[in-house]
């Protein structure tokens, strides 16, 4: 039995969760929730979790090895937080808290490796295609920004690759889309627009902004409250509503065809995008889709429009519809993935 402690580190919240694995199903001991902000530094966090833990289980558990997920580039197990003052090294880690072997990952690459850690109950196919052992997976996931990684199999083992994908050129598909990148690179007064800017949270925002700005069409007084609240808070680094969140559930509740219309635009986007990485890399292993919007907007993915952008690639189409398209409906699939990483340590 291996005691492991996996973390998931962001500018707001850092996650903890401990986790005992034996020859069966690794099993969750015990996790809590803090607020990152409101310390100096990862280490006083471990701390507080460890002496919890001890209360809760009964049990002094020190864990032999330790991964954290960070919202940030790791190099040489090291990482500068981008919306904290924190330094993380792997090395002064272990020894403050002392815990043989920690890693330093970043978050996508631990949405990489939980793809590893799966049950088919936590996935939702919209494309079954025809799978092949010994091809890559890709792994595609919009939340706060576009993440975009694979996996490549070795013998019995599939190494985890993270890659910048999201910040590749965004690519316009129709009139509208050229509209739409035109209106972004004015509106921001930039030479180019990353397909970020427009599949992700703040993308939904910025395709709402440009039907609302630039083709007129007419804004519920409910989400356009909320948007001009979020507009107002530009530049802060906390902010009290979520435009991007309010736009999907107007969308599903089919309560505002202006939010409609939003999301039909990035559906199409999304699809269109994971369609490209599949292109680079035909995952006939699978192509998993994860992230924090696509498993809140489910029946809008499942409408049809995300596969035909996906297939939409010419006289590429057959390849595509032979890769199986999988949403990841687990929230908590960066913990998983920092605890298979811990365990490979």
């Amino acid at each position: 039995m291996t005691i492991l402690l996996a973390g998931d580190i962001g500018g707001t919240k850092t996650i903890l969760r401990l986790v005992e694995t034996t020859e069966a199903t690794p099993k969750a001991l015990y996790e809590q929730r803090y607020n990152s902000r409101d310390y100096p530094d990862l280490a006083p966090i471990v701390q507080e979790f460890l002496a919890t833990s001890e209360e809760k289980l009964g049990k002094k558990l020190l864990p032999q090895k330790a991964c954290f997920a960070i919202a940030g580039p790791v190099v040489n197990n090291t990482v500068q937080l981008t919306n904290l003052t924190w330094l993380l090294e792997a090395s002064r880690l272990e020894e403050e808290l002392g815990i043989e072997s920690i890693s330093l990952i970043n978050d996508f690459a631990a949405v990489g490796y939980g793809i590893l850690g799966l049950q088919e109950s936590d996935l939702h196919t919209l494309q079954a295609g025809k799978p092949q052992t010994g091809t890559p997976i890709a792994v595609i996931g919009a939340g706060t920004g576009l993440g975009q990684g694979f996996l490549i199999q070795q013998g019995d083992t599939y190494h985890v690759f993270s890659s910048e994908g999201g910040h590749a050129d965004f690519a316009p598909r129709s009139e509208l889309d050229f509209h739409l990148l035109k209106y972004l690179l004015d509106k921001h007064d930039i030479q180019r627009v990353s397909v970020e800017r427009v599949v992700s949270g703040q993308g939904i925002v910025a395709i709402y902004e440009f039907f609302r700005d630039r083709q007129n069409v007419k804004e519920s007084p409910e989400i356009a409250q909320v948007v001009a609240a979020w507009e107002k808070q530009a530049g802060k680094k906390e902010k009290t509503v979520d435009p991007a969140a309010a736009i999907s559930k107007a969308a599903l509740e089919k309560s505002d065809r202006l939010s409609e219309r939003v999301m039909q635009i990035f559906v199409e986007a999304y699809g269109a995008e994971a369609g490209n990485l599949a292109l680079k890399l035909l995952p006939y292993a699978g192509l998993y889709i994860a992230g924090g919007i696509a498993a809140k907007i489910l029946p809008l993915m499942q409408e049809g429009t995300f596969i035909r952008a996906f297939t939409s690639k010419g006289r590429m189409r057959p390849l595509l519809e032979n890769v199986p398209v999988h949403i990841v409906l687990r929230s908590d699939i960066g913990l998983v993935g920092a605890a298979i990483a811990a365990d490979r340590l």
